[in-house]
């Protein structure tokens, strides 16, 4: 008999089919029964889904959790929004091979600190627990963590190298025939372990944070052609996933590397997920792009297994001053982002610079005025940068002028010029703003000027927010729903201070609601669950008789009553010594369970949540420990 049975659902069983109003029991840690009027005894857990939609655990395919695992490893801020499956390892970095720390080397908090964002201090607490030295050793320390969620490793290319060749010679030189053998020896095992696949990076703005490497990119964008293919081709051969981003400034050398897909031209297609197919507000035609990329690679011509993954959420983005995860992109920005967090001195020297302050007007103002192919780029919505340098795109959050909170800095500039247009008579809304006038340049001459002054009087101080993709309903909505995409790039747990998309997939949900009724619903529950679990290889994603219980309960009201761009609010994170940006909506998550076990519901989180594994370390489908679970003949931690 059942433990717990989900009464009167309005059931997606993950695949994509229409809706039925059913019952499911669950025994133990499986799925036992699924019908009408299911029979079950007096100490049977019934949960009332009357109205409600019933359906399996969602995924989310793109994560940097690898740190939050070791420091909270229940991971609250996923489970509470119905996510029950977790994929780790991405963007080429991770903690597969422990902390690495040879010869001074510091690899995990010189990764970290800049791509994703995070406190050093945190990193290098971390990066003392991280006592495991090889991919099985990993898989073994989690599965002694009280997991809240299933985890599902890559093995990260930057780490791979390290792991080989030492963080400073990887950054420095090409690896020799020996060390390529190797790294495709230590990737080879980590596949016969059960790892679902492999990641790399190429996006040019993933900058090492120590120094003497802070001008220097992640070890995996170091990596050859030729390198590539030889350890792709390990994990084509194993039917596993290629994770990676594009040289976004390069096309013929992102083409020349997604073709690896091919199984025509490679014998047997390559799963490859790329981030990231976004409408850029910079770069209109960068979203068609990548979805004629995807068609070609996956035609009958080229028999590839390729898909974008897309956010389902317009790319909004929090930034400290001129620290956020685009700054990079930029030389000017790239120079302060260089400097330590709390090291206003170094950035204010910088910004004191007569050739730093000329290299940033000229920026700045880049096809801003003027007849020039960069002014006629930037009229076309078809500029190289992602960063819109405009005023009026830049919202501010919090700055020491509170009157200027949750309005764009193009309201400020046009009263400052007005104030001094009028000699001070006219302009200013207050005299603290007066005040603070007083100390700009007059006249202050262009919205660079503005800028520069803003930064240097106030680093970060001034907290802005800025919208750079994903601005156009219809056309997000085209992405989440193409054949050529997966949805996910929430980058959850990276970014803390930055971005929040914890909420990813509840918003793909209410986009489906809000589409077309329930058959766009269950096509989205399929693209959240069954879908990726099978592009992952993963027995996961369904609800059927048998299956391991993930399941989660959502309040299609309150889903529909929802609006995900009320609901952002920054709370402090202990463990990560710093503000997080979370969206956590009201009452659209009911129930959530994870292996057979409740771990969250409208009340809050289950008492034993974050004291016993709920979730377990998930390998790939067809690995004979994964077999061995699915028969019931072992137990997988």
């Amino acid at each position: 008999m059942p433990d717990t049975v989900y009464r009167n659902a309005i059931l997606f069983d993950g695949t994509g089919c229409a809706p039925v109003i059913s019952d499911v029991a669950v025994s133990g840690d499986r799925i036992s029964a699924i019908g009408p009027a299911l029979d079950v005894e007096a100490d049977t857990t019934e949960v009332d889904c009357t109205g409600l939609w019933l359906m399996p655990g969602l995924l989310d395919i793109h994560t940097h959790l690898d740190l939050e695992l070791e420091l909270a490893p229940e991971l609250p801020e996923v489970v509470r929004h119905g996510t029950t499956t977790v994929v780790i390892g991405n963007c080429s970095i991770g903690v597969t091979y422990g902390n690495q720390r040879r010869d001074g080397e510091d690899p995990i908090v010189d990764c970290f600190a800049r791509v994703e964002n995070m406190p050093k201090p945190v990193l290098a607490r971390v990066a003392d627990s991280c006592t495991w030295t090889d991919s099985q050793g990993y898989l073994d320390h989690l599965g002694t963590l009280a997991l809240g969620a299933n985890v599902v490793p890559l093995v990260p290319h930057s780490m791979l190298r390290i792991e080989v060749m030492g963080l400073h010679q990887s950054i420095g030189r090409a690896p020799t025939r020996r060390e390529r053998g190797r790294m495709e020896r230590l990737l080879d095992a980590a596949m016969a372990q059960g790892y679902a696949g492999f990641s790399t990076d190429a996006l040019p703005f993933h900058f090492l944070a120590n120094d003497p490497h802070k001008k220097r990119r992640i070890p995996t964008q170091y990596a050859g052609y030729r390198e590539l293919k030889q350890l792709t081709g390990v994990v084509r051969r194993y039917g596993r996933v290629w994770q990676a981003t594009p040289p976004k400034d390069d096309i013929i050398e992102a083409v020349r590397t997604f073709l690896l897909t091919s199984g025509r031209l490679f014998g047997r297609p390559l799963r490859t997920t790329v981030l990231a197919a976004l409408d850029l507000q910079t770069n209109r035609m960068a979203v068609g792009l990548c979805l004629l990329l995807s068609s070609i690679l996956n035609s009958r011509l080229l028999g590839g297994m390729f898909r974008f993954q897309v956010l389902s959420a317009p790319f909004r983005v929090w930034s400290d001053g001129a620290i956020n995860p685009l700054a990079d992109e930029i030389p000017e920005l790239r120079a302060l982002n260089e400097c330590e967090l709390d090291d206003r001195e170094g950035r204010a020297r910088i910004m004191d610079d007569p050739e730093w302050i000329a290299a940033f007007r000229r920026m700045w103002m880049q096809g801003k005025s003027g007849w020039s192919l960069a002014r006629l780029r930037r009229l076309l919505r078809q500029e190289e940068t992602v960063l819109t340098r405009s005023l009026g795109d830049m919202i501010v959050a919090e700055c020491p002028l509170p009157r200027w909170n949750g309005h764009s800095l193009q309201a400020p500039y046009d009263r400052l010029r007005r104030w001094q247009k009028t000699h001070g008579q006219h302009g200013a809304s207050d005299p603290a703003e007066a005040r603070f006038f007083a100390t700009f340049p007059d006249p202050v001459g262009d919205d660079a000027s503005f800028i520069v002054h803003l930064l240097r009087q106030w680093d970060t101080d001034l907290r802005w927010e800025t919208t750079f993709a994903n601005r156009n309903p219809a056309i997000l909505e085209k992405l989440l729903f193409s054949p050529q995409t997966l949805p996910g790039f929430n980058d959850s747990g990276a970014h803390l201070a930055n971005i929040g998309f914890y909420d990813g997939n509840l918003r793909f949900l209410r986009i489906a609601q809000q589409a077309d009724g329930m058959n766009m619903v269950a096509s989205a529950v399929h693209r959240l669950t069954g879908l990726p679990a099978a592009f992952f290889n993963l027995d996961a994603g369904t609800i059927k008789v048998g299956a391991q219980a993930d399941l989660c309960v959502i309040d299609p009201l309150a889903l529909h009553a929802w609006n995900p761009e009320e609901t952002y609010a920054f709370t402090y994170r202990a463990q990560f010594g710093c503000r997080q940006v979370i969206n956590r909506p009201t009452g659209v998550v009911r129930h959530v369970m994870v292996r057979g076990r409740t771990v969250w519901t409208e009340n809050g989180y289950a008492a034993r949540f974050g004291r016993e594994a709920c979730g377990r370390v998930m390998r790939a489908r067809d690995h004979p420990l994964e077999r061995a679970y699915r028969q019931g003949s072992a137990r997988v931690p």
